[in-house]
């Protein structure tokens, strides 16, 4: 992932989002340099950790964006024990109805921040197999999640407090695409824009 900061005091942003990344160290391969920050691990503090960073650096006035991808069982990259996830597992026996339901919940469960934020992205599910039936699946849970905004040719948008957005986030990339397959995120989040204002 890489911030993106509008101020001249990016290093102040930058450097709190990155604080905010300490609570992980024992549960995540965490690796920074000067264009990105490279996170390994299971989805449940993976998520926690990108929003946390991302809500530390929203909390100031600046506007600020994020760009991260995303990525679980890629076929070119050696499969880290850290990164098992018990959800992921799990769904391999469950319906798209239920994953839906699943993933529903979940948002509705979601911590509170107070931070507003707008995410722009693609779920890319790669691999043999009905592909396009888990995207409408998921596009379907996302319409449901509150956090929906608008379609966008190629992406979806969401938008609301950064607790809800980051866990729609999360059980998209959990619930939607075989659990056993390549599965991506490519997304773009912002905070504090002045065009919204």
């Amino acid at each position: 992932m890489s911030l993106y900061p509008m101020t001249s005091d990016f290093l102040g942003v930058i450097t709190s989002g990155l604080h905010a990344l300490k609570p992980y160290e024992k549960d995540l391969r965490i690796e920074t340099d000067d264009m990105s920050t490279l996170v390994v691990g299971a989805p449940e503090p993976l998520f926690d950790a990108i929003r946390d960073l991302f809500e530390a650096s929203a909390k100031r006035p600046e506007h600020v964006t994020m760009h991260v991808t995303l990525s679980r069982g890629c076929p070119g990259e050696p499969d880290d024990p850290s990164c098992r996830c018990e959800a992921l597992e799990r769904a391999q026996d469950q319906t798209l109805a239920e994953r839906q339901e699943l993933a529903t919940e979940a948002v509705k469960d979601a911590h509170t921040s107070g931070v507003l934020i707008d995410v722009q992205f693609s779920l890319y599910v790669m691999g043999s197999g009905d592909h396009m039936e888990e995207i409408y699946g998921c596009i379907e849970f996302l319409k449901s999640s509150g956090t929906f905004l608008k379609s966008k040719n190629f992406c979806t948008r969401l938008r609301g407090d950064a607790g809800a957005v980051f866990e729609t986030l999360r059980q998209a990339f959990l619930r939607f695409g075989p659990a056993e397959g390549h599965v991506t995120i490519d997304l773009t989040a912002s905070a504090n824009s002045p065009s919204l204002g």
